[in-house]
């Protein structure tokens, strides 16, 4: 009984311990950046009507779209304990032709590309 009890009061203590020192610590060093409201980079103050670049758009698009393809790839070792494995393994190749042909397809137009 003793025992439960001193875990649990080392327990709070700790707890309490580091809340405070988590609620002091960031107060300590204030800048500029943490005083805004918003820490994308925008100024909160100007237009909202700013207009975006078209390649955060597609760089969010493929980030999906190759996240998804992990995504898919992750069931795969599974695949190899079905009955007929070959033709998992030939469909999952064919995905990844397929997103590797579009994404050196995008390189080539010259779509990651930042600055013009």
């Amino acid at each position: 009984m003793s025992l439960i009890f001193s875990m649990t009061i080392i327990s709070a203590l700790l707890s309490l311990i580091l809340l405070l020192v988590s609620f002091w610590l960031p107060q300590l060093k204030t800048d500029y950046e943490k005083l805004l409201p918003y820490e994308c980079g925008f100024n909160p103050l100007s237009s909202a009507r700013l207009p975006f670049s078209i390649r955060f758009f597609l760089v969010a698009l493929l980030f999906l779209l190759f996240d998804l393809e992990i995504a898919l790839l992750l069931p795969l070792p599974w695949g190899s304990q079905l009955e007929t494995p070959l033709f998992t393994f030939i469909w999952t190749s064919l995905v990844l032709i397929l997103l590797t042909l579009g994404f050196m397809y995008e390189w080539a137009q010259g779509g990651l590309e930042w600055a013009e």
